[in-house]
């Protein structure tokens, strides 16, 4: 197995939205905000390369929105998925598997696209199968009234339409330790119904793809959730069960929205489970 970090291209969202009720006081000392008071954001996705598979976890916001979209949320930086597959030498056609976290337009934006003459979408992988879950696609796709701007039809319908949708089988356990890709996944229902978070077993490690069950190495204080959470108290408990095993097991943690913190770990102090050392993500087939 080889690992990958795919940059897909880097944006901002507000500070406030991102940590919650807590004061910016606190959080701007990790995560500075800039005179709009938005925060730097990653859109960063991970390649496995293992045997016949190529499986890309995410795909960033894409690039089908019009102008006034983006707008909203500050694009900046130089990285783009197709450079990013290129570095890594690869091509969209060599994925054969698209496995979604969750359906947020920034974690999912970038498996549809326009097709040459911008008359209909197709996907962006076109040799991939698409993986969510059942209950979260149903989410997706009903949308609450408060998750609604981020389930964009254009995302996810044109996925269902191609006959490419699979669908990960969800136990009565919160923990699945194999899908059909090969590596295991958590279940977690804070930030949205049954977001998924792979769990990698590589080199005798465990690497995490934190989502959005952690965002950036400044949430790891426990009462640092988004206020994009529909469910901030079952994050909470989600996030302290999850941080304590982390630290525990020594996992490595595939940080997908940190800019400054790519790859870290974590460990017990008598604050609670803190930073305990930050990686490139080259240090990935190094290990």
């Amino acid at each position: 197995m080889k690992l990958h970090s795919i940059e897909t291209g880097n944006f901002k969202l507000d500070g406030g939205a991102m940590f919650g009720v807590v004061p910016k006081v606190l959080w701007n000392r990790t995560n500075p905000a800039d005179s709009h008071n938005r925060i730097d954001i990653a859109a960063r996705s991970l390649l496995i390369e293992d045997g016949d598979r190529l499986i890309l976890i995410d795909t960033g916001m894409g690039d089908k929105q019009p102008e006034k979209f983006f707008q909203h949320y500050g694009l900046w930086g130089d990285f783009s998925l197709d450079r990013s597959l290129s570095t890594a030498g690869f091509t969209r056609e060599d994925i054969t598997d698209v496995f979604l976290t969750h359906l947020h337009f920034d974690h999912c934006g970038g498996a549809v696209r326009w097709n040459k003459t911008k008359t209909a979408y197709e996907l962006s992988f076109p040799n991939a199968n698409y993986w969510s879950n059942k209950a979260h696609w149903e989410w997706a796709t009903n949308p609450n009234d408060r998750e609604k701007a981020s389930f964009l039809e254009e995302n996810l319908l044109p996925i269902e339409e191609s006959g490419q949708l699979k669908f990960i089988e969800k136990s009565e356990a919160d923990f699945v330790a194999k899908t059909a890709l090969g590596f295991g996944v958590l279940f977690v229902d804070g930030h949205t119904e049954k977001q998924m978070i792979p769990h990698i077993s590589y080199k005798g490690k465990t690497l995490v793809f934190a989502a959005d069950l952690l965002p950036t190495a400044g949430h790891l204080p426990l009462p640092y959730i988004m206020g994009y959470d529909v469910r901030p108290l079952c994050s909470l408990k989600e996030k302290k069960r999850f941080l304590d095993r982390a630290a525990n097991e020594n996992f490595l943690l595939f940080m997908q929205h940190d800019v400054h913190n790519p790859l870290i770990a974590v460990e017990h102090t008598e604050k609670g489970v803190r930073l305990c050392e930050t990686l490139a993500t080259e240090t990935l087939n190094k290990l």
